[in-house]
Order: structure tokens, then sequence, then C-alpha cells
């Protein structure tokens, strides 16, 4: 998965369906979650799943309100559709993806 920050962030997502984890390295919740988020890219090709660290992207989490990580942002062309905090099973987000993205 790519990681994504400040400076490219919006260009990047511009165009597309994303789902944007944004995490931090010292986050355990967020360690459970990238593996599973891992597996989703490596099986579908609906959306696009990049990474943002909050502590080194402060900008980009600011913008899109995160307050608590993991926090997953399902954005159309740039603009958020839906937002799942904390850190869900595979076949929670898997159902997000095909809601927001089918």
């Amino acid at each position: 998965m790519e990681v994504l920050n400040d400076l490219n962030f919006s260009t990047k997502t511009a165009n597309g369906n994303f789902v944007v984890d944004f995490y931090a390295d010292w986050c355990g919740p967020c360690k459970m979650v990238s593996p599973i988020l891992e597996q989703i890219d490596s099986e579908t090709d609906v959306a696009n799943i990049v990474k943002v660290d909050v502590d080194q992207s402060s900008m980009t989490a600011a913008k899109f309100g995160v307050r608590s990580i993991p926090t997953i942002v399902f954005l159309k062309n740039g603009i958020e559709v839906d937002r799942i905090v904390g850190a869900p099973p595979k076949a929670a987000l898997e159902q997000y993806i095909t809601k927001n993205f089918s």
C-alpha cells in the first residue's frame, strides 16, 4: 500500500475510489488493521487502498477531522463518502467497500 503525505494526498486521491487508512506507527489497533487492508488490496481492484501517517501528515489528518486512529475514510474523486473509526474486522471493511464503490 502506498503511503501518502501532505504534499501528494490531494493530487493522488483527486480521481477514483480510495480507502484511506489514517494511522500511526505506535498505534496498536492500527497494526491490527493494516494486514487486513493489505489483504483486501490484493484481492480487489474496486478501490485504491492507501495510508496516511497522522504524525507525518498532520495537515491532511486535520483536514479530515481525524481525532482518533485508526480512522478509515472512503473517498470518491477526492470527496469523503463514508468513514469507520476503530479497527473493524475484514468482513465489515469489505461491506463498506461494496456499499460505497459498487
